[in-house]
């Protein structure tokens, strides 16, 4: 049995394999011989954190692999009166045929996918956020080919579960990537072992010669308390004409969304790239269902 905790549940082979599912998925999308292999399945989305595209990307992709899904927040179950994971784990377990879960703690989705006995993926939690980097680079390789050839930068708070997911990629995969970040939000160098990544304050000059700009919101979910000194801390950390100036010229602008225009990137920037970043949303769909069909034990379709 297989789960999806972290980028790095995967191997480069094995993620490459996904990868190649997805793009068959997404052409195959809506034709009668589509596959189904989750027929007869019910997965639950365990959620503690709201959520736009994870959930309607999941629940749309395992109904189109055949399967049911119950979506289930902290409020519906006993999770949210103090019921502990392993035990949650234990009764879903015996039930449900597999489980995404978006929570905070990393430790929750590892425990539970230790105890449950059933396929658990890690649909974001305050370390990781796999899927949306699975769905990134599927977008990146769509837009301009190989990851190996692009230039990664990402600008903001770099500390944070979407950049800790990058770098696992590039350690990984073996693009170089950029953190632009302000001190204070800066990854420990411990995580960045192994990988090809150089940590830049400066964001002019992480952007020169970018093949991909990148960003998140400043105040994630559960940072609230933050808002203002993270706020002052990022206000020169924009994705802006500027920066778009000193990146290669056929640039990617990427965004995990939700986007706050006119904080992390502009106005003018966010509209000029919607297409690559809806496209990005999109590809949450067929990069998880290649996922979902790979831990299924589906080679090929």
């Amino acid at each position: 049995m297989r789960h999806y905790t972290r980028f790095d549940s995967l191997s480069a082979t094995e993620t490459r394999h996904v990868l190649r599912l997805a793009a068959e998925l997404k052409k195959g999308r809506g034709q009668a011989s589509a596959p189904r292999p989750f027929q007869g399945q019910t997965w639950g989305l365990i959620f503690n954190k709201s959520s736009t595209r994870t959930r309607v990307s999941f629940e749309v992709g395992l109904r189109e692999l055949g399967a049911q899904s119950l979506f289930l927040s902290a409020a519906d179950i006993q999770l949210g009166r103090g019921e502990p994971m392993r035990d949650t784990a234990r009764v879903l377990g015996r039930m449900m045929h597999g489980a995404v879960i978006r929570t905070y703690a990393q430790s929750d989705v590892e425990e539970f996918a230790k105890l449950s006995g059933i396929p658990t993926i890690n649909a974001l939690t305050d370390e990781e956020h796999p899927c949306q980097i699975l769905a990134d680079i599927f977008t990146v390789e769509e837009r301009k080919g190989p990851m190996e050839k692009q230039k990664v930068v990402f600008i903001g708070d770099a500390a944070c579960n979407v950049p800790l997911s990058w770098v696992a990629a590039s350690r990984q995969l073996g693009f170089p990537l950029v953190l632009c970040a302000p001190e204070g939000y800066q990854p420990p160098v411990e995580a960045l072992a192994g990988a090809p990544v150089t940590i830049e304050p400066d964001p002019l000059k992480a952007a020169e010669g970018a093949d991909v700009l990148y960003t998140d919101v400043w105040v994630s979910m559960g940072k609230e308390s933050e808002k203002a000194q993270r706020m002052s801390a990022m206000k020169d950390y924009q994705i802006n004409a500027s920066m778009l100036a000193v990146a290669k010229p056929e640039a990617l602008v990427m965004h995990c969304l939700p986007a706050y225009r006119g904080l992390e990137i502009s106005e003018e920037v966010f509209e000029l790239h919607a297409d690559t970043i809806f496209q990005e949303a999109e590809n949450r769909l067929h990069a998880q269902k290649g996922l979902l069909y790979f831990l299924h034990g589906e080679n090929s379709l």
